[in-house]
């Protein structure tokens, strides 16, 4: 028998099986904003039951097919990773069009690739007249997506160990290395996501002794570890439950950008490990010196008039925008043009691989840093031999390559995003910030689209753009990108 990785052919039935798989898992996690919608009398929660049944039944047609093999190589894997957003998104959109949200199937798309992606850019004008049950969908679509859809199916799929695992774990998960922390690849998946549903049940608990109702603070836990952003009403967080929120957040904002792996590590008893990483020192010293700047900022421009002003508010900024959760207080862009630009750079870098965070990531920064930081000890030492070394281990050449590939490759994103976007009568300075936040899965708007805005004032064709945009910056650009090489396609 042919090599899975040699072989001639696609292996589609085998994908569109697992995709059966997967609307099926999508179902069932409908069954939680159906019951809150039937709890409260909403009518939606009875358009849940008709979005669930038509979810379940397409994957059980789907699943019913039978693959002449189970085998699937690297190609099956990267086909299957964007397959599956891409129609898990179609689906999740059902309940937008069916729930009484009075959204286009454009913007219910938008909605829900925002969504999955954990990006938290809404077209919803208020979220003041929206069900229930349609609030709690759009923080559960952000909780699924924080780890990875294909994640959770390799978690509950024990069979894919067998067909492709690790491919489709490289395929989604972000990162410059993956650590593979057990046996099975189905393993490590069921590891990392006890991690995430264990620290999302103490965020929930711990909100719950605010002033927040429980359905509060289960919207905000789900959206605040998976670093999503979407929130459950149109007041801020400041007027939801003050400080103590704010500090909650905080805490779990800053574990929602570590990379999981190590958060698995602390949790199972090597939390001397997981501090002694060289990433998880450079993301805390990184938050201190923004941390920092901003302080200062609101000092010196005398924008804080309380002493949380001066100490928390900076903080929660710093560490909600480095995560990409995208939360802001409103007064946030009045802050002058240093914490603007001290936004952009943390949109851009976004926290740890191995996170639920967006943006290019701090590891592959640290890596260009001490790349650069060797070229100019080389000028000075022609002769030397010099490696780029993280936790004590030199990096090899193929990922150093590939980091510093990444990096270019994302800037083009942003550049050709942005000059796309420009062509649709958005004006210049918005169109890259909005590429950007985007791609960096922030969510952000600036002007038309920012605190007084919303971005269903762009145009349909900008809508689908973006949501595009945010697939590819989710998926960590290669992943979708490899899609339009013909060289992929060929035999």
């Amino acid at each position: 028998m042919p090599i899975a990785n040699k072989r001639a052919y696609i292996n589609f039935l085998m994908l569109l099986r697992i995709i059966g798989w997967l609307l099926i898992i999508e179902s069932v996690f409908m069954l939680a904003p159906c019951i809150v919608g039937l709890y409260y009398g909403e009518h939606s929660g009875w358009n849940f039951l008709i979005c669930m049944g038509i979810t379940a039944g397409c994957g059980l047609g789907l699943f019913s097919l039978k693959p002449k093999s189970r085998d699937m190589g690297k190609r099956e894997a990267i086909i299957l990773t964007g397959l599956t957003w891409v129609i898990l998104s179609a689906f999740g959109m059902l309940p937008f069009l069916l729930g009484g949200t009075h959204l286009s199937i454009t913007d219910a798309y938008f909605e829900t690739m925002s969504g999955f992606t954990t990006t938290g850019a809404s077209v919803l004008d208020s979220l003041a007249g929206v069900p229930k049950s349609i609030l709690l969908w759009r923080c559960v679509l952000q909780w699924i997506g924080g780890l990875g859809i294909i994640l959770f199916t390799l978690a509950v799929l024990p069979m894919l160990n067998y067909s492709g695992g690790m491919q489709l774990f490289n395929a989604e998960i972000t990162g410059i290395t993956h650590d593979k922390l057990r046996p099975r690849i189905s393993f490590t998946a069921q590891g990392l996501w006890g991690v995430y549903i264990v620290l999302t049940l103490i965020c929930i608990g711990l909100l719950c002794f605010s002033e927040m109702d429980i359905f509060d603070a289960i919207c905000y836990g789900l959206t605040t570890i998976s670093t999503g952003g979407f929130a459950n009403s149109d007041t801020s967080t400041s007027e939801i439950g003050g400080v103590y929120v704010k500090i909650v957040l905080i805490a779990f904002m800053f574990m929602g950008g570590v990379n999981f792996s190590l958060l698995y590590k602390a949790v199972t008893g090597h939390i001397k490990d997981a501090f002694r990483n060289e990433i998880i020192r450079w993301y805390i010293g990184i938050i201190i010196v923004f941390y920092c700047i901003l302080t200062l900022n609101v000092w010196i421009g005398g924008f804080g008039h309380e002493l949380a002003d001066f100490t928390i508010d900076p903080l929660f900024q710093t560490v909600s925008l480095i995560t990409a959760t995208g939360l802001v207080e409103p007064d946030f862009f009045d802050w002058g043009a240093i914490a603007v630009v001290l936004l952009i750079i943390m949109m851009f870098m976004g926290a740890c691989s191995g996170s639920t965070s967006g943006g290019a990531k701090i590891d592959r920064f640290v890596v260009l840093f001490k790349f650069i930081r060797n070229e100019f000890y080389k000028l000075m030492h022609p002769n030397a031999i010099t490696t780029v070394t993280m936790n004590g281990k030199g990096t090899p050449p193929a990922v150093l390559m590939k980091t510093l590939a990444f990096l270019f490759l994302y800037i083009v994103v942003v550049m050709v995003g942005g000059t796309v976007l420009s062509m649709t009568n958005i004006p210049l300075k918005d169109s890259f910030f909005i590429t950007l936040s985007c791609v960096s899965n922030t969510g952000l708007g600036t002007d038309i689209t920012g605190i007084n805005g919303n971005f269903a004032l762009i145009s349909d064709f900008a809508k689908w753009w973006l949501s595009f945009l945010m697939l590819v910056g989710r998926l960590e650009l290669f992943t979708i990108l490899l899609l339009f090489i013909p060289s992929f396609w060929r035999k």
